[in-house]
Order: structure tokens, then sequence, then C-alpha cells
């Protein structure tokens, strides 16, 4: 008997062996009911940009609660992290910890805000579960630093020399000749030696 080859369709929904999955029906449905998760969970790739960020890989402590509401489950908590990058001003490695907090609404199927909004401007409890994956990412990607600091008084880089400035002597300048006059230096520099047909 020839065996089966029909390719299986591929999986609907979330995965409920994921970490970032939760089960509604731990929590039911009548409003006003909750349920408290404490979970460690992959940092997913791209938890960051080109100066700081989460690595892939990274644990992430996830603490949220799971509360039935009318219009569906509200998700709330906080995501903590190690935090890996470099000082936007001293080029310095950065060590750290982030934290962010999440509010975020899964609506139920057929209820008025699944009804009444866009496939993206609300998350939605899929079968019986839902996938915090994207609220978290959202949250730690926005609770990025603009500018990362491996200390808020880091002085920064000197412009000439390129060395820390928190490591040179207080008042450590350069000499810097205007642009406009380097030509005559070598002139300056050609009188000051001796000619030695003179001799």
């Amino acid at each position: 008997m020839p065996e089966n080859t029909t390719p299986r369709a591929p999986r609907s929904g979330p995965d409920p062996r994921s970490p970032y999955v939760f089960d509604v029906r731990e929590v039911g449905r009548r409003a006003g009911t909750a349920r408290s998760y404490r979970r460690s969970v992959p940092a997913p790739a791209g938890l960051g940009s080109d100066l700081v960020g989460v690595p892939e890989g990274a644990l992430l402590q996830l603490d949220v609660q799971l509360e039935s509401v009318t219009e569906g489950v509200l998700v709330t908590g906080a995501v903590t992290g190690p935090l890996r990058g470099e000082c936007g001003r001293c080029l310095d490695p950065i060590d750290d910890e982030l934290g962010v907090d999440v509010c975020e609404l899964f609506a139920w199927p057929n209820s008025v805000t699944d009804e009444t909004t866009e496939r993206d401007e609300v998350h939605r409890i899929n079968g019986d579960y839902l996938d915090v994956e994207p609220v978290v990412r959202d949250s730690v990607v926005l609770g990025l630093p603009w500018t990362p600091l491996c200390r808020p008084d880091c002085a920064g880089l000197c412009p000439d020399c390129g060395q820390r400035l928190d490591d040179l002597p207080a008042g450590h300048t350069h000499d810097v000749l205007d642009p406009r006059w380097a030509a005559l230096a070598g002139f300056t520099e050609a009188d000051s030696q001796p000619d030695p047909t003179q001799e």
C-alpha cells in the first residue's frame, strides 16, 4: 500500500507548546476572573537596534496577569531581561537590565471589539489560546533607550584623538591649525632649517 504523501496543512493559530502562548480556558469567560503567571521565555530575534538590544535566546522574565473582561482577556504585567550593547557616546560595552510594562487586550471572537476593529488594531484570542510574543516584542523594542549610555554623565570621546574623555586629564586639548594657514606652516618650518650653502 503506497504511503500517504499528502503534506499536512500548516497549523493555524498559536502553538500551545510555545512559552508565549496561554490557554484562556484556565481563566474562563466570567468577567473579573484572573490568573497570574510567571515564566522564563527565550528572547526572539530582532529585539534591538544597532547599538543596543536583548540578545536572541536570552531569558526574559515574564510576570503577567490574565483577567477575563467583557470583550476579551486583559493581559497586564512586566517583562525584564538582559540588555547588551555599546554606549552611544564612548562606545564602551553596556551590560544592563531592561524592564518594561505590558498592557494589552485580546478580544474574544465575535465580540463587539472583534467585529468593530481592524485586524491590526487589537490582538485576538485564537480558539482557546492567546499569544503574547508580539506584545512582548513591541513593549521591549519601544522600551529601549534612544541613546544607550554606560552611565548618565559619560563625557564621550575626544573628537581629535578618539580617546575617552573620562580617561584623559582635565583640560585635555589639541593644537589644531586652521586649514587656511596649513600651507604657510610649511614655509615657516623651511625657514627654520639652516641653509647648507650658507655655511
